[in-house]
Order: structure tokens, then sequence, then C-alpha cells
């Protein structure tokens, strides 16, 4: 991991600080995360002489790879599908942060894009003219806080999701009277040394998976503290298929391809199967857990959610791990609900009290709309929860703009790329038709359509989603007007979108 640590901080470099900002871009890139990267590489090669810059907050590439540094941090997908497609990925199919922070090294490195990439720039307020035709955006150099000021043709959101600053840890009673110290992963502090100390974690999601393993061997004892259970998915932390594919010779491209259409067919399977057999699936996923923990552990009530499989995202655990700290003795699972923080520990609404000297608050992050950025429209400041989202990449109203919002249940990079030909497609339209903006609108046929949350929380229903559904546009009734969450229909529907429909309305 140093090795690749150093091999990241080499390509990341300086120089891009020094650069100034040009005044004017076609197209200007939101953050340089996995989706902002993809989409720099993908205007390179599908709009050939298009001016762009990527304008990152951080000091550095990779986005929640750069921000999250907690023990142990990785990937809960993938990496044959939250790779890109265009780019083989050669190593494990679960990786650690630097591992994907120097695959996405590789790709800024070969494709030169490191020349267009702007660090430490938090961008204020991006302000639309239909007089001018074009956004104005206003950013602040995090080094010496002077203020830049571009204008560009066209915004292309890449920042994610969530508020990278700061994680979203409940108020709990008593919390300032602990006498420990209380952390949250987003924000984990470098002098934190968790050797020989009790830990509780208090969450069961992914990061909680994360975290539990790699805390274990060296803590006194780390309990998991979970309000319900969640879902996991236990397995070897390679893909037989590309070893053999590789001991013939295979070449890592087609290596890659064939892999990645063999993931995309099970995982389709697999939520096809969690709608259609939920409680068939269920079994299937506690027998996984059982393998590991042994048949005298029992799974009620610590392992066995009260909801179907797939309404909240289910976390893999590369090799068991998690398990495996539980079976040692050295990680146990606690459910039920915080009555207060002590002193020493945590008191729970049971009785029972839990002794730390550290609390690990997995609780989720905080929701961020479109990066906290003040957006305005000709003057009139812009509220996206009064908009409608266009297949949830575009906005009714708000002229020359495209957001990417990946999968819940797939790999949020396969939609990257999806939105990433879409934009490119629709620039070019533009370009070829004169046209100088476009905007998404109901159509007549519109009319009337019942109006929803962005997504159907009996489809998914995770606690951030929740928090923030009041914040994100509405979506429709129709397909064109909704996140479908289906990557398996999306990949060939995104494709054939026409962009003659009344529903853009385009002005030269």
């Amino acid at each position: 991991m140093t090795q690749l640590a150093e091999v990241v901080a080499v390509r990341a470099g300086p120089s891009a600080h020094a650069a100034s900002c040009p005044d004017h871009v076609d197209v200007l890139i939101v953050g340089a995360g996995i989706s902002g990267i993809g989409g720099a590489y993908h205007l390179t090669k599908q709009c050939a002489g298009t001016s762009f810059i990527v304008l990152e907050a951080q000091d550095s590439f990779g986005g929640t790879w750069l921000t999250h540094r907690y023990p142990g941090i990785r990937s809960d997908s993938d990496l044959y599908t939250f790779g890109y497609r265009f780019k083989p990925w050669t190593g494990k199919p679960i990786a650690t942060a630097a591992e994907i922070r120097a695959y996405m090294s590789e790709v800024i490195e070969e494709n030169d894009l490191a020349q267009h990439i702007r660090y430490g720039h938090r961008i204020l307020s991006a302000s639309w003219s239909s007089a001018e035709q074009c956004w104005t955006i206003v950013a602040q150099r995090t080094e010496t806080g002077e203020e830049v000021r571009i204008t560009a043709n066209f915004l292309w959101m890449c920042q994610g999701y969530y508020r990278h600053s700061e994680g979203y840890t409940p108020d709990w009673d008593g919390m300032t009277e602990f006498k420990g110290r209380i952390v949250h992963p987003q924000t984990w502090p470098e002098d934190l040394d968790c050797a020989g100390k009790k830990v509780v974690v208090i969450g069961s999601g992914a990061t909680a998976a994360t975290v539990v393993p790699a805390l274990a061997p060296t803590c006194e004892h780390v309990t998991v503290l979970q309000r319900s259970p969640t879902y996991f998915i236990p397995g070897r932390n390679k893909i037989e298929i590309a070893d053999t594919l590789r001991e013939l010779g295979i070449s890592e491209e087609w290596i890659h391809e064939i892999v990645r259409r063999k993931i995309l067919f099970d995982q389709a399977t697999f939520t096809r199967r969690s709608m259609t057999e939920p409680d068939v699936v269920k079994e299937e996923l506690l027998a996984g857990v059982r393998a590991h923990l042994g048949p005298d552990y029992n799974l009620d009530p610590h392992f066995m959610p009260s909801y179907r499989p797939w309404r909240q995202r289910i976390a893999f655990v590369p090799d068991g791990d998690l398990f495996k700290g539980i079976a040692s003795g050295k990680a146990s699972v606690v459910t039920g609900d915080i009555e207060r923080f002590t002193e020493t520990g945590i008191k729970l609404k049971s009785g029972e009290t839990l002794e730390a000297d550290i609390v690990v608050t997995a609780t989720g992050f905080n929701l961020n709309v479109l990066g906290d950025i003040a957006f305005s429209i000709d003057g009139e400041p812009l509220n996206f929860a009064d908009t409608v989202t266009y297949r949830g990449m575009m906005f009714t109203g708000v002229p020359n703009m495209a957001w990417v919002f990946g999968y819940f249940r797939a790999s949020w990079t396969l939609r990257a790329d999806l939105v990433a030909d879409f934009v490119c497609r629709l620039l070019d339209h533009m370009k070829q038709h004169g046209y100088r903006s476009v905007v998404p609108a109901l159509r007549p046929e519109d009319a009337g359509m019942d109006l929803l949350p962005w997504i159907d929380p009996e489809n998914f229903n995770p606690g951030y989603l929740m928090r923030g559904m009041h914040l994100l546009p509405k979506r429709g009734a129709k397909p064109e007007w909704q996140h479908s969450q289906d990557y398996w229909t999306e990949k060939d529907e995104l494709p054939k979108i026409d962009l003659n429909d009344p529903a853009f309305v385009y002005t030269r």
C-alpha cells in the first residue's frame, strides 16, 4: 500500500494548483472524483476540441477515496464494474482506497487530463444568464482565499451527493459527558490510536463492516452497536473466471469486458430474485453468515433484518473478515436503541451498558444537493426541490446542466459512463444545430402528471435519503421524469434518447 500511496502522490502533483483558470470554457466539470475524471476522459474522446476544466475543492483527485481515511477503507462494489468501462481493472475485485486512487491516477496520466484539473477551488456560486447564455461560476482558492470568476456554456455536476466536510452523527443525550473520544469515519483523526482500547462502532452498514475488521486485531474489543440489522454478502475477494482467463493468456481488455458482463448478469438475476422471491434470497444471505459464524451462533436478532433484501444497500464482506472477528471473540454485535451516553460508555434503553474508550459513529452522511453551491437563474435563487428531474440527470427550468447520480444496487461508475455518453451526444447535437442552450421542460402531454419524491421509499429507503428527500428534485410518474435506479434497463434506454423530443427546449 505504501508503494501505491507514493505513486498516487507523485501522479497527483502540484502543477494543477499553479495553473491559472481560463476565463471561459465550453464545459465546466465540478469535482475530480470517479465521475469527474470519467467525464473528463469522455469529453476528450467523444467531443474533441471542446474546451473544459475540472474544478475540485480538495487538494487532489479521488473524491470519496481521498476524503475517507478511516482504517480499512475499501470499495463496497467490485472494481470490474466500479472501474471505468474503458480501462481494465487487474486487481482484486474489492479494492482499497489507495488502489482505487492509483487506478484513477493512471487514467489521468494516460489521457493527459492533469492539464484540465484545478485543485483547491471551492465553488461558491453558479449563476445562469439567459441574456449571455452561459453560467458564471465564482470559486475560492482554498490556499489564498482569492476568488476566481469563470464562465462556462455547460455545467457538468460530478461532485457526488453528500457533504465531504462532515458526516452525519445523531445528537444523543450525554455526549458531552463522555470522557473518551467520539469520531466519525468521514473525518477520522490522524492521531487516533485504538490499540488496546474498548471501541464501540455505532452502525451496521458498509462502513462499519470495513472499520471493525480493521480495528479488531489490535483493540481490546470492538462492539458493533446497531439499531437494526442489515444484510451482508460474504465471499472470496477474487473472481475465478478472471484468474482462469489470465492463465489462458487472454488480454486484460477482454477479461475486463467478460468479467463485467458476468458480474452484471449475476447482479441483475440477484436483484430480480430479491423482488420476486425475497424469502428465498433472505435465507441464502443468512446461510452465508452462518457459514462464518458457525451453526451455534444465534443470528436473531443481530443478523435478521425486518425488511426484504435490497431495500437498503447490501455490504459485501470480502473473505468474511467481519465475521471472522466476531467468531474469534475480538468483536461482538449488540442490537438496541441508545438511551444516552455516560462518562464511560453508552447506556441502552434495554438497561445494558457498553463500556468504551472510543466511540465511532458510522451513522451515515449528510445529503448534499449539488455541492452546497448557491445557484441562481437570471438573478433568482434556484431551489432544486421545486424542479422535476429528467431521468435523474437534468432538471426542469435549469439550462445547460447535467448531474451524475449513480445507482443504489449497482456500481456508481456504470451510470457515470452512461451519463457521459448522453452529455457528449447532447453537446454534439447542440453544436451541429447551433443551439446555445437546452432546458428540460414538461410537455403538454405531461400536464397533470403526478409529482412524487425523488425515489419511492418502498423501493429503497436508507436513512440519508429519507432525511434529505425534501432537498431533492421531484420525479414524475412517467419513466423519462425519474431516475429508475435500473441499470439493466437504462443501458439500453439512455443511448436511444431522442434529443429532438419536446422535453428538450433549445435556444439559438
